[in-house]
């Protein structure tokens, strides 16, 4: 008789070996296909056509609220998003089954880009008005009232000159900026922590940077602080999308408690 043992592909749950297959070739695909289509004169970023714009820009399409989860930077990015899918999405597949995993990965993910388009919407309101009135005005002499808010963004030189379609044009650069892009599976995974360390908050989990065992919940807890602190905080050179972590964690806090309420977690 046979001993029969499934390799390590098959002993992952379907929709977590394919969200991570779809992950790896994406990524893969960003790096490759802009330099095979740049031989034919083409300038092809995956990043900038799948990744999350603000709704304001240009390049703003709906469906970057799906698309943006399944694009990542360096390696290390896409590494360790898909390493914490693997270990707790595959726990939480297999408990909810493949239907429910998927919405619930997919919902995180898209609450996580709405919070992060809020977070956006907040940032920006006070330039965007600075820079409507002057266009409405078809003057930069307005936008010398605003240039403690617009220096953040520009460098302010003969500002009072400027007239309604230069204003329009710096505009469109502020919105359409590569810097206001955001990629990467984190609110999904973010989504997925959240449900581990709520159903399941007495498993200890070991860290690398911490050598003793710490409660899922705990976990949990730790994390969602110091996002909240880091989102607020905005240190400079910080070009992690806080929020939309924490976009992730509410969603997914949202949906649990409307499953439980309903009896079906």
């Amino acid at each position: 008789m046979n001993n029969y043992r499934p390799s390590f592909l098959n002993s992952i749950p379907p929709v977590v070996k394919n969200l991570i297959g779809i992950n790896i070739i994406l990524w893969l695909a960003s790096i490759v296909l802009p330099g095979i289509f740049a031989k034919w004169g083409l300038n092809v970023d995956l990043t900038d056509i799948l990744g999350l714009h603000y709704w304001e820009s240009s390049k703003f399409n709906p469906a970057q609220l799906v698309t943006y989860g399944f694009m990542h930077g360096g390696l290390s990015h896409i590494f360790f998003n898909m390493f914490a899918l693997y270990m707790f999405g595959g726990v939480l597949e297999q408990l909810w089954g493949t239907k429910r995993f998927l919405f619930y990965y997919l919902l995180t993910g898209v609450g996580a880009g709405l919070v992060q388009e809020l977070f956006w919407t907040v940032e920006f309101h006070s330039v965007v008005t600075a820079l409507n009135e002057a266009i409405s005005a078809n003057s930069g002499q307005v936008l010398l009232q605003h240039q403690d808010v617009l220096s953040h963004y520009f460098r302010l030189e003969n500002l009072g000159s400027f007239d309604a379609p230069a204003i329009i044009e710096m505009k469109r650069l502020l919105l359409d900026s590569p810097s206001f892009i955001t990629i990467g599976a984190s609110g999904s995974v973010f989504g997925l922590l959240l449900a581990f360390g709520w159903l399941f908050p007495e498993v200890r989990l070991f860290l690398l940077f911490i050598p003793i065992p710490i409660k899922a919940r705990v976990f949990v807890f730790i994390y969602g602080v110091a996002e909240l602190f880091l989102g607020v905080a905005q240190f400079s050179g910080d070009n992690v999308a806080h929020f939309a972590h924490l976009g992730g964690m509410l969603f997914g806090t949202i949906l649990i408690l409307i499953w439980k309420k309903k009896k079906t977690l």
